[in-house]
């Protein structure tokens, strides 16, 4: 046991090897005492200890706000296109939109393939405006924040544009015309819905039904709530952007699993 000087403690433990290693402390820090025959092999696991304490402890994470994680900023330029989109429909005295509206005929018979696409940007009114704008903005921000912006905004589209296909196909032959960003909005919605069903069904093992029920009903019950009222709502429409985004998200969920 060596002697500890003022200011230090001291105190000691049996080693690995047999061996009883002393350490002192002092205002320069710890001294071991050992053996000579275990200089070596002391420096050896102090070196691992070294090497192992690299980063540790681990800096703290401070959590953010909840509405920091939302991706605001493409979704804004979205709500921008769409208000511009609508000032033109007037200024061009509704040549865009006999031009860009959603039309079976114009679609499969005159080749007119833009039309799924140029649809999500026209719209009838300022009312229809605001009320796509709103949820919109949100629906998507929430989108792009789970999917990435990048990735979230290429599932919007291409759930959007096939649901606004599929309803053309539908609707084919007879008279059909739809506008609106609501198809899009919808869309968003199933991204979302597919996505945690998804993960609900590959995360539960057992009562795998009642874990995927609760976000399948949320969704159904906005897309209820908010997608089948109105006399000049586009029912078909909401509930193909909803199907089409519940696919999408679901299988975008399982692939990145």
């Amino acid at each position: 046991m060596p002697r500890a000087g003022r200011g230090t403690t001291a105190g000691w433990w049996w080693g690995r090897w047999g061996t009883r290693i002393a350490w002192a402390e002092g205002a320069g820090g710890y001294r071991l005492l050992v053996a000579p025959a275990l200089v070596e092999p002391v420096r050896a696991q102090l070196a691992k200890f070294e090497r192992e304490s690299v980063g540790w402890p681990p800096p703290a994470v401070v959590p953010k706000p909840a509405l920091a994680h939302l991706a605001l900023g493409t979704p804004t330029l979205w709500a921008a296109a769409v208000v511009a989109a609508f000032w033109a429909q007037g200024e061009w005295r509704g040549w865009l939109e006999r031009r860009g509206a959603l039309e079976p005929q114009g679609l499969f018979v005159r080749g007119e393939w833009w039309r799924p696409l140029t649809a999500l940007f026209l719209h009838a009114d300022w009312a229809h405006v605001w009320s796509n704008l709103l949820s919109g903005v949100l629906v998507f921000a929430v989108v792009c924040a789970t999917f990435g912006r990048l990735r979230g905004w290429l599932l919007l589209g291409l759930a959007s544009v096939a649901a606004n296909t599929a309803v053309a196909a539908l609707s084919f032959p007879g008279p059909y015309r739809s506008l609106g960003a609501s198809t899009a909005v919808f869309a968003g919605l199933g991204l979302l819905t597919g996505r945690a069903a998804a993960l609900a069904w590959g995360s539960v093992p057992s009562g795998r039904w009642r874990a995927v029920f609760v976000p399948l009903g949320a969704g159904l019950t906005l897309l209820a709530l908010h997608g089948a009222g109105g006399q000049r709502t586009d029912v078909a429409a909401h509930v193909a952007g909803f199907g089409a985004g519940l696919l999408a998200g679901a299988a975008m969920a399982r692939w990145r699993s």
